[in-house]
This record gives C-alpha cells, sequence and structure tokens, in this order.
C-alpha cells in the first residue's frame, strides 16, 4: 500500500464512522473512528519511507501494529505530538481518548456518548488528531 492509499483510507473511515454515528450504530462508528487514526498514522510512516532503501525489519514490524501509540512512536512523531499538545492543549486531551482505542474495540458494545466523543477526538477541525496529522502525513 502507499501513503495516498492510507490517506485516502483515513478519510474513506472517517466518512463511514459519521454515516455510522448518525444512524445509530454506535459500535462500528467507534472502531472504525480508530481506524482513521491508525490509517493516518500509517501514511506518515510510509512518507519517511525512503525509495530504494532497504527497510529495517524492526520497524516493518512495527508499521503492522494496530497500537496508535506504538504507530506514533514508529512514525517519529513522539517529539512534534509533545510540541504541538503545548501550543494546542486540547491536541493532547483529543490524543489520550484516541490513544484509548486499540482493536479489540470490535468485541465491545459502545454507546453514542462513547462513539462521539471519540469521533469529536479524531474529526475536530481546529486540534483534532486527524487535522493534527495531516501536517505531517
Amino acid at each position: 500500500m502507499t501513503r495516498s492509499d492510507f490517506q485516502l483510507l483515513a478519510e474513506l473511515r472517517l466518512q463511514e464512522a459519521q454515516l455510522l454515528l448518525s444512524v445509530g450504530s454506535y459500535s462500528g462508528a467507534y472502531y472504525l473512528a480508530g481506524y482513521v487514526v491508525e490509517c493516518a498514522l500509517k501514511a506518515c510512516i510510509a512518507k519517511s519511507t525512503q525509495a530504494y532503501d532497504f527497510p529495517d525489519r524492526k520497524r516493518t514490524n512495527d508499521s503492522y501494529s494496530h497500537d496508535v501509540a506504538s504507530l506514533l512512536k514508529t512514525a517519529g512523531l513522539e517529539s512534534a505530538l509533545k510540541y504541538a499538545r503545548q501550543d494546542k492543549p486540547g491536541l493532547g486531551t483529543r490524543w489520550e481518548i484516541a490513544r484509548e482505542w486499540n482493536e479489540g474495540s470490535r468485541y465491545r458494545i459502545w454507546q453514542k456518548a462513547d462513539a462521539a466523543f471519540l469521533l469529536e477526538a479524531v474529526d475536530n477541525s481546529q486540534e483534532g488528531v486527524l487535522a493534527w496529522l495531516k501536517q505531517h502525513w
């Protein structure tokens, strides 16, 4: 997959999550909202991959994770997030919300408030996780 594939998937998963929330499918909305962050982080990782370089095995393996905190580290964005949180404290709060998502979320029943809370953290136009990640992808 390419960087643009992951960018497209992030946008698509966001639209799907919003649609599911609007029709009352809260568990699906929650689950897909987390994948928005995962796909955006993978686009960031892809951006930093140099053509024709032989990939580092650990970095490659780490890139296949579904753990967004681990993907943030693999993308090399931990320091950038730390500094961005100083200017935009809401981003820090929203990152903490998004960081709680995991692939196992699909096995839980989520309520409307849960899904709306995560979606707002991801999609807030001023201090949302996706808006920040787009600056790096």
